[in-house]
This record gives C-alpha cells, structure tokens and sequence, in this order.
C-alpha cells in the first residue's frame, strides 16, 4: 500500500468531514442525508489518515510530491 496523497488533499478531505460532523452535530443534516454524508466523512478521515486513496489506483493518480 503506497501512499499517493499529497498533504493538501488530506487537509482538504479532513476539512470537509470536519464541516460533515458539524452539519450532522448541529442537525442542519438529517435523515438519509446524514448517513450518506456521514459515510462520505468517514471515508475521507479514514484515507486521509492512511495517506492512500483506493480510488486513485485504477486511474493511476497520485497527488503525493515524489521525492
């Protein structure tokens, strides 16, 4: 599992699930909308964490500066 997430994507993707859970604990986001909002969040802390996104593999992208 290599990384290919530069540091501006996951402080882009963190951002967001941040405003996420803010919509979900302020209850501006409710219902079906929530989940799939708070799945999306999830998602996205999770690779953000890892570095990796699966879904740049099949189109071979990396936002990751090469060193």
């Amino acid at each position: 599992m290599n990384k290919n997430m530069g540091m501006t994507d996951r402080i882009i993707r963190l951002i967001i699930a941040a405003i996420i859970a803010v919509l979900y604990f302020t209850g501006v986001v409710t219902g079906p909308w929530a989940i799939v909002l708070g799945i999306i969040a999830i998602i996205f802390l999770v690779t953000s964490l890892f570095s990796w996104c699966p879904a740049y593999l099949p189109f071979g992208l990396s936002t990751r500066k090469q060193q």
